[in-house]
């Protein structure tokens, strides 16, 4: 081991107080990010249905915070993917998927957009997880509304427990952070 490695990291307090701020503020955002889920739901088959009920009077989605589901990719940061995906949808909703605003989240809804449910064969996608990063599946066939709800409330706690940035620090050495960097755009 090297001199550096056996060494301990000596932060000054306006390193502490820096990470104190970026940790409160972070939590802040967590909060805020958690109830205002701007869904887009891209829903193709019988699990529509179920989809619907979820946003009826009696589960009320709008109680976590996702009350109006957003017809544009880029006014959404939650892709709701309900029901059986074709091949011949799988380019459409990556393209959904990258036109979406960062930070973003996606829900497989049901067993087909999971794992292709009971359509073993090759017109239909075996699982969303093959073309996007899937956050939470919520299973059924199709799922309940309260299997919904749960589904929503384990990525509202996923997404307060998220490390969120302030800005684009960059550490060159262990020790102090450099301040940002600008981008060329």
């Amino acid at each position: 081991m090297s001199d550096i490695e056996l060494a301990p990291i000596i932060t000054t307090r306006r390193d502490e107080s820096i990470g104190f701020l970026q940790g409160l503020l972070s939590k802040g955002l967590g909060w805020a990010r958690k109830y205002s889920l701007f869904m887009y739901p891209y829903a193709t088959a019988c699990c529509a249905m179920e989809y619907m009920s979820v946003a009826s009077s009696r589960h009320d989605i709008a109680r976590f915070g996702a009350e109006y589901p957003r017809f544009s990719p880029r006014q959404a940061d939650l892709l709701m993917v309900v029901g059986t995906i074709n091949q011949k949808q799988a380019p459409i909703l990556k393209r959904v998927y990258e036109q979406m605003t960062e930070p973003k989240w996606v829900v497989s809804f049901g067993v087909c957009a999971s794992s292709g449910g009971f359509y073993d064969n090759y017109a239909v996608l075996q699982g969303i997880d093959r073309i996007l990063p899937v956050d939470v599946y919520i299973p059924g066939c199709p799922p309940r509304p309260e299997q919904v709800l749960d589904g929503l409330m384990l990525l509202q706690d996923k997404i307060q427990r998220q490390v969120h940035r302030i800005g684009r620090m960059v550490e060159d050495r262990p020790g102090p952070l450099t301040p940002p960097l600008a981008t060329p755009r």
